[in-house]
């Protein structure tokens, strides 16, 4: 739990300022998909863009916890 908690906690921040910072610069109407216009509401993209800067520094966060482990952690050879 304490391992979810130091990966979900400070990706939910991160991803909040990249949020503000992000749409305080782009306007979610102007916004293209696969060169096509997103047609979504604005409260719709702002929850859409939240969720995938919250997946992408998640993924950053995992990164840094699995680069922490030891060499006996990754290899298991404390359970032998």
């Amino acid at each position: 739990m304490l391992k979810l908690i130091q990966v979900l906690w400070p990706s939910f921040l991160v991803a909040g300022v990249a949020e503000i910072i992000f749409f305080t610069v782009v306007n979610p109407q102007e916004l293209y998909l696969l060169g096509e216009p997103v047609h979504f509401s604005a409260i719709a993209t702002y929850s859409i863009g939240f969720f995938g800067f919250w997946l992408v520094c998640a993924a950053s966060s995992l990164c840094t916890l699995f680069f922490q482990q030891t060499a006996a952690e990754i290899n298991n050879t404390e359970s032998e």
